[in-house]
């Protein structure tokens, strides 16, 4: 049986101190407590929380720390995502980091919260990996969920399990734990969606195996999750269907039809190009933000915003 355990950590995230440090206790705790887990796994921006004027290039210190996590305790490490400055353009980016201390992969956020995480520009590659004798895990972040078209490809080009790193504080929380689970189901993979709790999010992890069952779903509060994966029971379901029912994967794979919405010159959109900007509702300062300050200016503004609304409560 090939099987691998991964832990979520549904942590307090801090948007006005570093939270790497806690990161550390939090992996050098779980190393202790339950020495049988391969892989631990962050809600997005953990390290340093909602703010983009913290944005670094990769590598960079906070990289480097998480490296160093880590080789330490020899583990592989979903550090959440951090807001990564490249080409003077800003990215939600979540490193892939072996147990050797080593970034072998980095996926940046495909759909930005738009037009509430304005500046943030969007990824373009989707991203796999092997685990040697394990299996092949991809990666998502937040928003990329509600378009079902990330998680089906990732499971095309073969994932088996999904880690998704998420900051939800939100009252939509309760769609995206049925987001998460029909996830799971229609692409046969474990589904692993890690929230963060304080400035992180609401919290309400949720994990879901291939089959749509749910393994664990969190409370409120600061969690770790362990669970087991087992890579087998992925490809015995997806051969024999799930439940021993569904194959969806080899039905979309047989399918005769073909989907002209993704093709960008058929017309059959036309009626999306009818719904308006995407902006916010009575979002008055639209066009002032938008203006010569580019997407840092953006940044810089809802930054402050949320530092003023955070200093309030």
């Amino acid at each position: 049986m090939k099987r691998f355990a991964i832990a979520g950590i549904q942590m307090s995230v801090s948007a006005f101190e570093e939270n790497i440090t806690r990161m550390g206790h939090y992996v050098a705790h779980v190393k202790h407590r339950f020495p049988w887990v391969d892989m631990v796994l962050f809600s997005e921006l953990a390290p340093y929380g909602p703010s983009p004027l913290k944005a670094e290039a990769m590598p960079g210190d906070a990289e480097q720390r998480l490296c160093q996590i880590a080789a330490q305790h020899g583990i592989w490490l979903i550090p959440g995502s951090l807001f990564e400055l490249r080409d003077g353009q800003v990215f939600n980016t979540s490193p892939v980091i072996n147990p050797h201390g080593e970034v072998i992969a980095r996926f940046s956020k495909l759909f930005p919260f738009l037009p509430y995480e304005k500046g943030i520009s969007a990824g373009d590659q989707f991203v796999v990996f092997d685990v040697p004798d394990a299996g092949r895990i991809g990666i998502s972040i937040c928003y990329d969920m509600w378009f079902p078209e990330t998680t089906r490809t990732l499971a095309a080009m073969g994932a088996e399990v999904i880690l998704h790193p998420t900051m939800t504080d939100t009252i939509d929380r309760e769609v995206e734990l049925a987001i998460a689970r029909a996830s799971a189901v229609t692409n046969q993979v474990y589904f692993l969606d890690i929230n963060g709790v304080g400035d992180g999010g609401v919290g309400r992890s949720i994990v879901v195996d291939p089959a749509g069952y749910v393994l664990h779903q969190a409370g409120n509060g600061p969690e770790i999750i362990p669970v087991e994966i087992d890579f087998d029971k992925v490809r015995r379901e997806r051969e024999r269907g799930l439940r021993g029912l569904g194959q969806p994967l080899k039905s979309f794979r047989d399918r005769r039809c073909d989907f002209a919405v993704y093709q960008r010159d058929s017309g059959v959109d036309s009626y999306l190009y009818q719904l308006g900007p995407l902006a916010k509702p009575q979002d008055h300062h639209q066009g002032e933000l938008s203006g010569p300050g580019g997407p840092m200016a953006e940044i810089k503004a809802d930054s402050e915003a949320l530092t003023a609304s955070q200093g309030q409560s």
